[in-house]
């Protein structure tokens, strides 16, 4: 072990052909995968200019008046630099074959908010008599149908780029340690990265146990004639612990070659895959732990708070006269149940709900299931728990910053599964709390509405709601809104 550890100043350093002879090689062209982020520009690119014929075209047959070309290409411009901007805040255009996927419709929701700051500026700028509204939605309508029909092209394309070769990262390994390599090998295959070519093992201290799946190579020599001749990209050193002088030993072996040297940090082979990596300056980190609305995010999902909570509170204001005036003819006692709950960081909030159960037996902190069929809960208590009309006052909860129309359900402070708190039979359930509590959640549309009474039940409730938290999107939320509507008719775990 001592003898792998040494440095390897003593070892003379390769010898470098001449130029005649290295000027037979034929490296062949290949790009990494880092190229589909430029594609992706190039491609953001072509869909604004294609979708101005588009509009035009459309905007011919379907009215007949002129357009002021100055002005709208004023739009276009600063709709396409808005676009732009904002992806690129976003770092899709630093998206690789391994995330190319991630998007979730954020293209079209941009190019959304993108026509909205150009048609701002448009009024700002007193250009407003001279342009034409028409044109503007006409436009936005051909920009997401060109987004969303080159998605797919655009990954055909890539895979028919990697499946040539055209696309790829061919991966040598230095360092015969066999137990890194296997855990090594087991975390890249994991990922399951279409571009990834593993050639083979090289080492020139080779120890006894060679037990790999991977060709030996050879040592710097072998290295360096293959990146010569274009059939490596990139060589990782997969010794744990090594130290620092013979890792720049290393680097100088291969300094004569055009070829990537990389070092995989040990903790991110025993901690994947719960991590992402970001850069603090240009420090790479392994973030473990990150908070789910930040930056754009948290304006986001607040914006679609405010405007589609205020727009549901005044569409059931009726409703809600109605319901109160039911609640307080058929039961003495108040028509709203205030609950103390587990939100956001795991604070206490105060949810309001209508109240469903006799006032005498009401239970505060929720220390007994509700079952089918309880005797606690009155007649209209009963129909208003069975199409959730009594979480309607909840409403207010998400104007004023309590809760969220969509997120995790709030839990009772006091809330069991069978005989043990919640936080205690489900491991990792405190995560759920990272965002705040909504009135409808992944888990009451995937069929856990209701009351919880198994331990299997409730992990698989907080799976969800975590689930939820690493997939959010504002068109999940959507979705989750309307399929609410189907479980509240279909669901027959709500009583």
């Amino acid at each position: 072990m001592r003898a792998r550890e040494e440095v390897l100043a003593e070892k003379p350093p390769a010898a470098t052909p001449p130029p005649e002879e290295r000027g037979k090689a034929r490296t062949p062209v290949r790009f990494t995968s880092n190229i589909v982020g430029p594609i992706l520009f190039v491609r953001d690119l072509f869909c604004f200019a294609i979708s101005i014929p588009m509009a035009a075209a459309a905007y011919d047959l379907l009215f007949d008046a002129l357009l002021v070309p100055s002005v709208h290409l004023f739009a276009v411009t600063t709709m396409a630099a808005c676009y732009i901007l904002i992806r690129s805040s976003k770092h899709a255009y630093r998206r690789s074959l391994v995330n190319f996927l991630d998007d979730d419709g954020d293209s079209l929701f941009d190019a959304v908010i993108s026509s909205l700051v150009a048609s701002a500026l448009v009024f700002q700028f007193g250009m407003v008599d001279t342009y034409s509204r028409g044109a503007s939605v006409l436009y936005l309508l051909a920009l997401v149908l060109s987004l969303s029909l080159t998605r797919p092209l655009l990954r055909l394309l890539l895979a028919r780029l990697a499946r040539k070769g055209l696309i790829g990262q061919r991966i040598a390994f230095y360092g015969s340690d066999p137990a890194s390599l296997d855990s090594t090998l087991r975390l890249l295959n994991s990922l399951q990265l279409p571009h990834l070519r593993l050639v083979g093992v090289a080492d020139d201290r080779p120890g006894p146990d060679m037990s790999t799946d991977l060709p030996f190579l050879g040592g710097f020599d072998e290295l360096s004639t293959m990146a010569r001749r274009g059939e490596i990209d990139q060589v990782l050193i997969s010794v744990p612990h090594l130290p620092v002088q013979r890792i720049h030993d290393i680097v100088e072996q291969l300094s004569a070659v055009s070829v990537d040297v990389s070092v995989i940090p040990r903790q991110a082979i025993e901690l994947a895959p719960d991590y992402r990596v970001n850069l603090l300056g240009m420090v790479p980190v392994l973030t473990l732990w990150q908070r789910p609305f930040r930056d754009m995010n948290q304006i986001v999902k607040r914006s679609e708070d405010l405007i589609l909570g205020g727009l549901a509170l005044l569409l059931v204001l009726p409703v809600l006269a109605i319901v109160a005036l039911l609640v307080r003819l058929t039961s003495a006692g108040p028509v709203l149940f205030v609950q103390p709950r587990v939100g956001f960081n795991n604070e206490v909030i105060h949810v309001l709900k209508f109240r469903t159960m006799y006032a005498d037996r009401t239970d505060l902190h929720a220390e007994q299931t509700t079952t089918k069929n309880d005797p606690r809960i009155t007649p209209v208590g009963r129909v208003l728990r069975k199409l959730s009309i009594d979480e309607l006052p909840q409403l207010l909860n998400v104007v004023r910053g309590d809760m969220s129309l969509v997120g995790p359900r709030p839990h009772a402070t006091h809330m069991k599964v069978g005989d043990r708190f919640y936080q205690d039979a489900v491991r990792g359930y405190a995560a759920r709390h990272r965002v705040k509590p909504g009135i409808t959640g992944l888990a009451q549309v995937k069929g856990l509405r209701g009351e919880i009474r198994t331990v299997e039940r409730a992990k698989r409730r907080v799976e969800l709601d975590k689930e939820y938290i690493d997939r959010w999107s504002i068109w999940l939320d959507l979705w989750i809104l309307l399929a609410t509507v189907r479980a509240v008719f279909f669901d027959s775990d709500a009583y």
